[in-house]
């Protein structure tokens, strides 16, 4: 906390040391300072989403957002450049946020522990904090803390949520090469139709499909082509 003067009006700025809260805890905590120092207290978050900024808008809660956000109330002060949820929606989704919502969807939608994804893809902290910030921008999903747990919320059930997200999402395929059999020094999963054979009743192809995430160990092969799909 840090006190300050907003054009001669004595104020304090709270700045949150982690990720926001849920709006209501953030109420409270604001209502419990006030009550100590008897002046106005305002948020100063280093980034807001665009959901994030209507929650506190309809709360009353003052805000300033560097660069971008001023809420001030009790001023009559509200200016507005661009938060940071506010992004054009034709952007493809990053590849741990693609990752996420895919898992998301298997998992049944619904409710989903972000620590379980964490634990599961084997995310860091950073990357999961990304990638469920990119799929909130994108309106896909929405979040909330319980306690020390963020959880992953959505209204949409699986066939719903994958029809919304389909044209954000990225080919994973960036090359395909062909190679002996014989060559295959190395255990790989198994991908394309050649994989979903194998969990419904579809003829297995000729060709098998086999996934690494890097070919230079067989640069060697026969054929190369660039995938285009």
């Amino acid at each position: 906390m840090q006190r300050v003067m907003l054009d001669g009006k004595d104020v304090v700025f709270l700045y949150p040391k982690t990720e926001l809260d849920v709006v209501s805890a953030i109420k409270k905590h604001i209502e419990r300072i006030q009550k100590t120092v008897r002046i106005p207290v305002v948020l100063v978050p280093e980034y807001l989403t665009y959901r994030q900024k209507e929650y506190l808008l309809r709360e009353k809660i003052p805000f300033i957002v560097d660069g971008k956000q001023i809420y001030l109330l009790f001023m009559a002060v509200y200016l507005q450049e661009r938060c940071d949820g506010e992004r054009q929606n034709t952007e493809s989704m990053l590849p741990s946020a693609q990752l996420l919502l895919l898992y998301y969807i298997y998992h049944g939608c619904g409710e989903l522990l972000a620590g379980e994804a964490v634990d599961r893809l084997g995310f860091t902290p950073t990357s999961i904090s990304r990638a469920l910030r990119q799929l909130e921008e994108m309106g896909l999903i929405h979040t909330e803390k319980r306690g020390v747990q963020k959880v992953l919320l959505s209204e949409k059930n699986p066939e719903e949520m994958f029809a919304t997200a389909k044209d954000y999402f990225r080919n994973p395929v960036k090359r395909v090469i062909y190679v002996p059999k014989a060559e295959m020094n190395e255990k790989l999963l198994i991908s394309g139709y050649h994989a979903l054979s194998e969990y419904s009743m579809l003829n297995s192809p000729t060709v098998i499909a086999l996934v690494a995430d890097s070919i230079a160990a067989w640069e060697g092969g026969i054929l190369k082509t660039t995938a285009k799909f």
